[in-house]
């Protein structure tokens, strides 16, 4: 299973002096910039499963693995999307005062999860994913609420299932793969473009974007 990620803009609710916060990880029914969306109910076989370790997921920062800053006290999912309630280790831990500091000034409003994909299916008329079963490994305080990851995932995830990305993803992958913004235009608009207009494609549209598969499969 996969690990990817899911950036969100960090709905929070509270954050205590002692590093008590609470807010949304993740809302319900909104297309993300990934081109996914989550429906209730993702996450109420994970979280069942967290709870039968007794344990919840950790909070991270930046997905860093070695980056702990904070448990959380509680998740759940309610109405709205996925509830957390979590306390930074500001007395015990240099970087979870900073992160604390910065989310009261307001700097931080950015959350992302770690996940891998249960169950989900495409529309293939509008291109968008549907999330409908997730497996929750962590809840991470990130700097941005999108990041160059979530577009990797995007676009992979796409060519995965058979389908295209859009132009604006496209050229946004090439543009993190190391191109100049001229040039992801160029390719996307001379390679893709000319396979979104053709079922089939042609030689050289289809060498390009096998060329672009290849620096993505490089760069997840």
């Amino acid at each position: 299973m996969n690990h990817k990620t899911l950036d969100v803009s960090f709905e929070i609710k509270a954050v205590s002096d002692d590093g008590l916060f609470s807010g949304y990880g993740s809302v319900f029914g909104n297309v993300d910039g990934g081109g996914d969306i989550v429906h209730r109910g993702a996450f109420a076989k994970s979280i069942q499963e967290w709870e039968g370790r007794k344990r919840m997921p950790p909070v991270l920062w930046n997905h860093d693995r070695n980056e702990p800053i904070g448990v959380y006290t509680a998740i759940r999912e309610d109405e709205k999307g996925l509830y957390v309630e979590g306390r930074l280790l500001v007395n015990e831990v240099q970087r979870a005062r900073e992160i604390h500091a910065l989310m009261k000034a307001g700097a931080l409003d950015g959350m992302s999860i770690g996940y891998g994909v249960r169950g989900a299916d495409r529309d293939k008329s509008t291109g968008v994913r549907n999330l409908k079963e997730l497996r929750l490994f962590e809840v991470s305080i990130v700097t941005f609420p999108m990041n160059e990851a979530a577009t990797i995932d995007a676009v992979k995830s796409a060519l995965e299932d058979g389908s295209l990305p859009t132009l604006p993803e496209f050229e946004k992958f090439l543009r993190e793969a190391g191109f100049s913004k001229t040039q992801a235009t160029a390719i996307a608009s001379g390679g893709l473009a000319k396979l979104l207009r053709s079922e089939s494609g042609d030689t050289e549209a289809s060498k390009t974007l096998s060329d672009a598969l290849a620096i993505l499969t490089k760069s997840a």
